[in-house]
């Protein structure tokens, strides 16, 4: 799946209000464009990713049915 493909399921599941979906399109965007980055700034675009990630808490908590 692209980051294309990922957008329109996000859209067409109401997904733009599930923070962890968006993280996984920023992942999936970042992806697609390595080639065009350096290995340091590849490097920090993901660290920011897991920083934005680890901001999200235990979200998933009371919701496992719901989101795996």
């Amino acid at each position: 799946m692209n980051s294309q493909e990922l957008a329109k399921y996000i859209e067409a599941t109401d997904g733009i209000s599930k923070p962890w979906l968006l993280i996984q399109l920023r992942l999936k965007k970042l992806q697609e464009r390595r080639h065009q980055l350096s290995a340091d700034d590849y490097a920090q675009q993901v660290a920011d990713i897991h920083t934005d990630l680890m901001k999200l808490g235990d979200w998933w908590v009371g919701r496992e049915g719901d989101v795996f």
